[in-house]
């Protein structure tokens, strides 16, 4: 039976924006807020041009024997269609009440054409639902009853009832297709900068946890391992002359407990704040310096301290850069050059503060032209061993003895200091550790 129903206008169409590609518009918790208005606002479109729709047919057919059909099942559409906004459930929950709307809707539009139009709430499911092939399917479908409908309303034939349809659900599927994509490749970027950004700063943790502990590894060369070293010393001098001279060797047990306490206190000064224990309460650098000279001159081996220039207050960091300089540097010296005297020299200038560091020992050839190896094969004149072939010995620490230079010059090129050595066979050596007291950018590694 053909009702000659009017053709009602096709409502306007815009797809909201795609549920987000990384979960489903309708899994459990996954719905945005965006998502949860977009599916309000189709539920609603289809509910009032279901109830549009079932107005006119009752108004113009109410003595039609198909209304109970037709009441029915509107019902049904309705109940579903709320029932689904208002738990939404999973993806696949969501497809079979998709599949139930639409099957009820079929019948619906073969027994009353002037529903056709609901199908376009349906459209916009169906795409955020179904995947990409299969929207396409079901749209092309709805599509096409939408045509058979539209034509069995019509009195004659009428371009507009063939083609609008199908271009009205082209426009729709294809700008949602777009902003699917568009939403997705917009995510993976997203997810691209947030990975860059965990490894950057995962990396910066990894540089600042190596500088840390390379830090740590020469403030303890040069403090606590320095000091051991000079124990043992005494103590095996001790052991050789306990029965021979018992007074030398009393000596050297009181110089080595003398040692130990000082090494205490700089292992209670590293543990706090990392800071020299000669530099604390406020010592200046100079007064730390003439401290260190006069506790290391012992066992025949003399140091003087010298200042020159004004009494500058020097930054923390500069100050403990060059102590412990110091420190390396009279530990080897007393080790390995055999000297008798050695000088501590602080310079302090308006832009530049040095420390010269020379002893009268047995000295080493000074490195050939145009290179950095030491000839000797045995110490050089801080005490660190550098074989034969080595093509670069101050660049890298002696994996059984310690750092020495390199971590001496590690410490000066942080403050974009520098390290000069100069020395002559049977002259003794000269170290000099020179600091800009001005910004500076340290050279590269």
């Amino acid at each position: 039976m053909r009702h000659p129903d009017d053709h009602p206008q096709p409502p306007s169409t815009s797809p909201g924006p795609p549920a987000s590609p990384a979960s489903g518009a309708f899994a459990p918790g996954a719905q945005t807020r965006d998502d949860r208005l977009l599916s309000a606002l189709l539920t609603t479109a289809f509910v009032v041009l279901l109830a549009g729709a079932l107005l006119r047919y009752v108004l113009k057919h109410g003595d039609s024997d198909r209304l109970p059909w037709i009441v029915g099942l509107s019902v049904v559409l309705a109940v579903v269609q709320v029932a689904g906004q208002a738990r939404p459930g999973s993806r696949r929950a969501g497809r079979v009440r998709l599949a139930l709307v639409v099957a009820c809707w079929v019948v619906v539009v073969l027994l009353a054409p002037s529903f056709a139009w609901c199908a376009v709430p349906l459209i916009h499911t169906a795409l955020r639902l179904l995947p990409t092939r299969s929207a396409v399917a079901l749209v092309t479908a709805l599509a096409t009853l939408v045509v058979l409908a539209e034509l069995r309303l019509a009195d004659g034939f009428d371009p507009n009832h063939l083609l609008l349809p199908p271009v009205v659900a082209a426009l729709a599927t294809g700008v949602f297709v777009y902003l699917t994509r568009e939403a997705t490749r917009r995510q993976h970027l997203i997810d691209d900068l947030v990975r860059t950004r965990r490894e950057l700063a995962a990396t910066e943790r990894r540089e600042g946890t190596l500088a840390e502990r390379q830090r740590l590894s020469r403030e303890i060369h040069d403090s606590l391992a320095q000091g051991l070293s000079s124990q043992n010393m005494l103590l095996q001098a001790a052991d050789r002359q306990w029965d021979t001279d018992p007074e030398a060797a009393r000596t050297h047990l009181r110089t080595a407990a003398s040692i130990a306490a000082h090494g205490l206190t700089e292992a209670r000064r590293l543990v706090h704040d990392l800071a020299p224990a000669d530099l604390a309460e406020g010592a200046g650098l100079a007064q730390a310096l003439a401290t260190l000279a006069a506790r290391e001159s012992r066992d025949g081996l003399t140091i003087r301290f010298h200042a020159e220039g004004p009494d500058t207050h020097l930054p923390d960091q500069v100050a403990s850069a060059l102590l412990r300089t110091a420190q390396g540097a009279l530990a080897n010296i007393r080790e390995h050059s055999g000297a008798r005297t050695a000088a501590l020299t602080l310079t302090c200038l308006d832009d530049t503060v040095a420390l010269d560091v020379a002893d009268d020992g047995r000295g080493f050839p000074a490195p050939e032209p145009g290179g950095t190896r030491d000839p000797l094969g045995d110490p050089d004149p801080l005490g660190d061993p550098d074989p034969l072939g080595d093509p670069d010995p101050l660049s890298r620490p002696d994996p059984l003895r310690g750092h020495g230079l390199p971590a001496i010059r590690a410490r000066l090129r942080q403050l974009g200091g520098t390290l000069a050595i100069e020395s002559t066979p049977g002259e003794g050596a000269v170290l000099t550790a020179t600091i800009p007291l001005t910004p500076a950018t340290p050279p590269a590694p």
